[in-house]
């Protein structure tokens, strides 16, 4: 049997902390590992093998190895991979039958792995060879994990569709909403050219959905420092593109799904929310209509009932594993400071914001047309403009506070295990 041609992992999709010996006493661990996944690339893997060890032989000669995974391609590109070991005896190739996916397959070529540094390149030449210096430069001074971005300076794409760039950027955006404290990180989440140290992503369970596993790493890993070069995507010279509506699909359900694993504390998080809403409302309309007070007195007296609402039943509930290993009252005083500092930076914006909405629907006299859209007015004096714009102030500001308070309330008071 060729010894180039590695057997398929099993098992949990998880990377050593130490490269795995494949069985030959000789084999030492390498600086550099880069997996090519591959289907159907039968037209490119030739040039891509020969482009990138003569790139690599000029900076890490012998330091470094090439694994292509490929998921049995009926134009059998594994088998061309294989053919080129003779004269490339840093190649290896892994043939998978049984499973399919590209961010699966960069894992289990990590897994055989003997490189400190891990990282994944496409194998249609649409990414350029020559930015793996600048990302290896990246590593070099430390980074935990090295992206090459369309979206930072030197990068950008060639002949682009409209709706491909606007899909592309909704992606993100999409990103930003769901999974801010990943995303936000990342000038390009959807980029599928980058290198991360093994030691920043050892032990973790991974798993992916669809073909970005760039997501997965920053979520998972410990990336302390994050790294950037910039690149411009080339258009595919052979073979066929592997963009579908499946893989934007694929990619929200992994958004959704890495927001749920990676915060228990989600749901709870928002059905507190939900009843500060209620909370906010009602005492809002209370002091509106009960005691007639100012539209801006009653908006801060009502948010302020609202945050503690919120704040007591984090911490009875939603954060109660941590706030059980501080407890006293003068530890749950410094938790309450602390989530109304956060707050209060959401409450003048929503200030802002409920004087700016009820202004425009005074001007557009509001009231009068969702009386006359209703056959018996039953709207009136339900739905006023001020409630209504307290309500559009409400939602904006929840998208400030859940960022927010679960990147620091909580957490600044947390104790490592």
């Amino acid at each position: 049997m060729n010894q180039s041609l590695v057997p398929v992992p099993s098992g949990v999709f998880q990377v050593s902390g130490s490269p795995i010996n494949q069985g030959n006493v000789d084999e030492a661990p390498l600086k550099f590992s880069l997996v090519l996944p591959t289907y159907k690339e039968a037209g490119n893997i030739q040039d891509i093998v020969k482009i990138l060890t003569d790139l690599l032989d000029q900076s890490i000669a012998g330091d470094y190895e090439l694994i292509v995974v490929d998921d049995n391609s009926p134009d059998h590109t594994w088998k061309l991979a294989l053919e080129l070991t003779s004269d490339y005896p840093q190649l290896k190739v892994m043939r998978r039958t049984e499973e399919k996916g590209l961010s699966t397959a960069v894992i289990r070529g990590w897994q055989v792995a003997r490189g400190n540094i891990l990282g994944v390149i496409d194998a249609d030449l649409q990414h350029p060879p020559e930015v793996l210096q600048q990302l290896l430069g990246e590593m070099d001074k430390g980074a935990d994990l090295a992206v090459a971005s369309r979206h930072v300076e030197g990068g950008g794409v060639s002949e682009w569709s409209i709706i491909r760039r606007f899909l592309s950027r909704g992606a993100q955006m999409l990103g930003l909403i769901i999974l801010p404290e990943v995303i936000g990180r990342l000038s390009d989440p959807m980029s599928g050219y980058f290198m991360v140290r093994r030691t920043a992503i050892a032990g973790k369970p991974l798993s992916p959905v669809g073909y970005k596993i760039l997501i997965e790493v920053t979520a998972r890993g410990k990336i302390r420092w994050l790294g950037e070069a910039g690149y411009v995507f080339r258009e595919r010279q052979a073979g066929e593109s592997k963009v579908t509506w499946k893989q934007y699909i694929e990619y929200l359900q992994h958004l959704v799904r890495l927001r749920l694993s990676l915060s228990a504390r989600f749901i709870q998080f928002c059905l507190v929310g939900f009843s500060g809403l209620f909370v906010d409302l009602t005492v809002f309309s209370l002091l509106r209509k009960g005691l007639e007070l100012g539209l801006t007195r009653s908006t801060i007296l009502s948010a302020e009932v609202a945050i503690i609402n919120n704040f007591l039943w984090n911490d009875l509930w939603t954060f109660r594993d941590i706030s059980s290993r501080q407890p006293g009252k003068r530890q749950r005083l410094k938790r309450f400071i602390k989530f109304n500092f956060v707050c209060l930076a959401g409450v003048i914006l929503q200030t802002l914001l409920v004087n700016t909405f009820f202004a425009i629907f005074q001007k557009l006299q509001l009231d009068t047309t969702i009386a006359n859209i209703t056959t018996n007015g039953f709207l009136r004096g339900v739905l006023t403009s001020d409630l209504l714009a307290k309500l559009m102030a409400i939602v904006i500001v929840t998208f400030w506070n859940f960022w927010l308070n679960t990147k620091l309330s909580w957490r600044v008071t947390d104790i490592e295990r």
